[in-house]
């Protein structure tokens, strides 16, 4: 239907040019002397309309995801309509059509295809999103592994209206679920092929490999492909570093491994730099009376050193002095490092204040002018922490990859304090995955009104 849809718009969009060009009287003639008559025309349409037609199915336009929302492969359609255009254009130049082409003609018709196809894409976009026709397009994925991953993949696609989470089976034979997920456990593994069949499954995740053998594995894949069941499977020792994961062959044998992250390329790295140092300039020319006022305060408060800097780690392991407006005693750590607690007895009274509203990081516009820190990254930790987590959580280092920030995707989803660590390094690294000026944009945003554990 989409497609029909398409075809119409082309075909429409040649037909309005033809009509604005030639008959709507409001453009001149003197070229052509009298309108070329529309049968002669339409066989330029038809040949314009299977040339467009056919090139809009190369950028994967008919996607699922990209029929969902139009306004994403807007830029997209745009390109591949003026490439279809142009290539019409040249063969209609090339061969000497009689009558001759006329370039108003193209660009009316590129126009009004574009915009067209566009509105019609809205519209059907709106159409394949009601419950009734969503219900049927959405992938319904089957997870297959412990139910820690099942409860992820499941939070991950609920918001994707493309895929649907129905359930999940354990790889194990022996595994009691907990309570919560017993109304999400399908059956067992051995049962696979007649729950693949009765739940209607298109998409099979097996997240858990160490406790299958290789013939387990094939098992399943077989199952998978008699039942035509797409089969997806984690790999099992890149659980978290997956964007960066890419295909290739290494004497002769397929192999999975890190590629690039987006901030390993050199241009983005100036960007952001670039970035950082006008931000960093910003921040501390309109953070200069706070830094004054709340520095104030706190020595009335409690006299002594307004700034607290503190040894933290930055990009791959080098350490740095953090400097912050003090929010606590004096003695805060006189019995050793530890996290800041909900109604922490050791704040001050106006710390309890900054640390809410974050006012306590502006001067750390300091340590990302000269380097140590960006505006957007992982929070940096002490060394003395970090020594006992790099052996305890998985993947802890690689958070330590690029220049730590003054505020990140973990703080303003809530994972900060004493929090858990293993979420927190997920969104770090999901962060660095998907890096991007947009998105440092749209943290930096987050940070004024998400304050959840801010304390």
């Amino acid at each position: 239907m989409a497609m029909c849809g398409d075809l119409l718009m082309v075909f429409g969009g040649f037909i309005l040019a033809y009509w604005l060009r030639f008959d709507s009287g409001c453009i001149s003639l003197s070229r052509f002397g009298s309108p070329p008559p529309f049968s002669s025309y339409l066989k330029l349409i038809i040949f314009g309309s299977a040339i467009i037609f056919l090139g809009l199915p190369g950028k994967d336009l008919y996607g699922i995801k990209n029929l969902l929302y139009p306004q994403k492969v807007s830029l997209k359609l745009v390109a591949t309509l003026l490439l279809c255009v142009f290539v019409f254009a040249g063969i209609s130049l090339a061969v000497r059509t009689d009558p001759s082409i006329s370039r108003l003609f193209i660009l009316f018709a590129s126009v009004f295809i574009f915009m067209g196809t566009l509105v019609w894409r809205v519209l059907f976009s709106c159409v394949i999103k009601t419950p009734f026709c969503i219900n049927r397009l959405r992938s319904r994925v089957l997870v297959l592994g412990n139910w820690g991953d099942a409860l992820r993949v499941q939070a991950g696609i609920a918001d994707q209206d493309d895929l649907a989470f129905i359930g999940w089976v354990p790889s194990e034979r022996k595994f009691v679920p907990a309570e919560g997920m017993r109304e999400l456990r399908l059956g067992q593994l051995h049962e696979l092929d007649r729950l693949l069949h009765e739940h209607g499954v298109n998409i099979v995740v097996l997240t858990q490999t160490v406790t299958l053998t290789k013939e387990s594995i094939a098992g399943i894949m077989k199952t998978c492909e008699n039942e035509h069941v797409q089969f997806k499977m984690v790999p099992q020792y890149f659980e978290i570093l997956v964007s960066g994961l890419r295909p290739s062959v290494i004497g002769g044998l397929p192999v999975l491994g890190m590629e690039s992250l987006p901030l390993d390329k050199l241009s983005n790295r100036i960007k952001k730099r670039f970035f950082d140092i006008i931000g960093a300039l910003i921040g501390l020319s309109l953070s200069a009376p706070i830094i004054a006022i709340f520095g104030a305060i706190v020595y009335l408060e409690s006299p002594g050193p307004v700034f607290y800097r503190q040894v933290r780690t930055g990009r791959n392991g080098h350490t740095f002095k953090i400097i912050k407006i003090r929010s606590m005693r004096l003695d805060a750590e006189a019995k050793g490092a530890q996290w800041a607690q909900e109604n922490d007895p050791r704040r001050l009274r106006v710390g309890a204040f900054m640390r809410k509203w974050n006012i306590d990081e502006t001067p750390q516009f300091w340590n990302v002018l000269v380097g140590d820190m960006s505006l957007v990254g992982p929070r940096p930790e002490r060394p003395n922490l970090i020594e006992g987590f790099k052996h305890k959580i998985p993947h802890y280092n690689a958070r330590h990859m690029y220049p730590p920030g003054i505020t990140g995707w973990a703080q303003v989803n809530g994972w900060r304090g004493n929090t858990s660590l293993e979420e927190r390094i997920r969104h770090d690294i999901w962060y660095m995955e998907h890096w991007s000026l947009w998105l440092d944009f749209r943290i930096m945003l987050q940070t004024f009104y998400k304050r959840e554990n801010a304390y």
